[in-house]
């Protein structure tokens, strides 16, 4: 256990009130781990190690991951049309729409929230209360027949709508549910097996209630703020040892060969951001030209989440907080201080 290290995330744990658990571990050696905060704040119950978060988008990595085996498996291609594998009328949509624009946040489709309009999650439930979406067609209604924001490939814009065509592409090729599938042939195969996609209003043990905090000491739980059950596009609860055994498993060709491994990672688009990139489900982040960090990260009401992996030490980063706040200052600190070398 590495203490500078410990004590770096001491600090920032103090400074903004972190709730959550954070595992750095190389190779061979734990750097850090450690939890702060409560699971359930009503009864006390704190944090551990073994406790499951939330981590909202932090897991379109594994759609995306799905997606790349349903390639390597020769049933789908990156460049098949939407229209071509998924039994769905989107009359508005481009027709040229491919699964790699999906992948990579580049169709130009509507998206189900669009932050540029959006500032308040909770505002998608005004009409469609957020206990009925259980499953991913539920989503439909709210981009179905909207049309394009962007020319197909015109720019980078963040998308969660387009992760949800994916999902429903991976049921229709498969016949199986989202869930089941990325339950089967991801977590089984990574051995996550305090991971998966659980519903809110049934939440098993050992799982961090997400917490939304307000002034004057206020709170509430995010069970009215977010559907009941996440999709394609976000919404797993994972912890954080299972979280490091997705990269050692990813990174050691366990769910995909080494060239669609390859694939997944490689700088497909450059984002909004200097220096940041989008892989398939991954930002890329790149120092003087070198890949400095492959990272995921998710934001909800309650949730907040960082994970990254740093080719040149090896080394894994898993930040998990059960607060709308909290895990990149986590990061960012340990960044500045232990990994800017690289």
């Amino acid at each position: 256990m590495n203490t500078n290290i410990l004590s770096v995330i001491s600090d920032i744990q103090k400074k903004v009130n972190f709730s959550g658990s954070i595992l750095i571990k190389d190779e061979h050696h734990i750097l850090a781990e450690s939890s702060y905060g409560y699971a359930n704040r009503a009864d006390q119950i704190k944090n551990s190690l073994a406790t499951r978060y939330g981590i909202a988008s932090g897991c379109k990595l594994f759609t995306a991951i799905a997606i790349c085996q349903l390639v390597e498996a020769g049933v789908l291609s990156f460049e098949t049309r939407l229209k071509d594998c998924l039994d769905i009328d989107f009359p508005r949509f481009d027709e040229t729409i491919t699964v790699h624009h999906l992948l990579t946040h580049t169709a130009g489709i509507p998206d189900y929230f669009d932050e540029e309009v959006m500032d308040d999650f909770e505002e998608l439930w005004t009409k469609t209360p957020m206990y009925k979406i259980r499953n991913l067609e539920e989503f439909l209604p709210f981009f179905q027949y909207e049309p394009m924001k962007y020319k197909v490939e015109e720019q980078f814009h963040y998308n969660n709508a387009g992760y949800i065509l994916l999902g429903l592409i991976i049921e229709q090729t498969t016949q199986l549910s989202f869930h089941t599938y990325v339950e089967k042939e991801i977590l089984h195969k990574a051995h996550m097996t305090s991971s998966g996609y659980f519903e809110l209003d049934a939440l098993p043990n050992h799982t961090a209630l997400g917490y939304i905090d307000f002034p004057d000491n206020k709170w509430k739980t995010n069970i009215y703020s977010l559907p009941a059950k996440g999709g394609a596009d976000g919404g797993a609860f994972v912890t954080v040892y299972d979280m490091n055994r997705l990269w050692n498993s990813l990174l050691n060709h366990q769910l995909l060969s080494k060239k669609y491994t390859t694939r997944l990672l490689t700088p497909h688009t450059e984002t909004n951001n200097e220096n940041s990139f989008y892989g398939y489900g991954v930002w890329i982040e790149k120092r003087e030209r070198a890949i400095f960090k492959y990272h995921i990260m998710g934001y909800d009401p309650g949730v907040s989440f960082h994970s990254a992996f740093y080719p040149k030490c090896s080394v894994t980063a898993v930040i998990c907080s059960n607060k709308s706040h909290g895990a990149f200052p986590i990061m960012k600190a340990v960044e500045e201080e232990f990994f800017n070398s690289y």
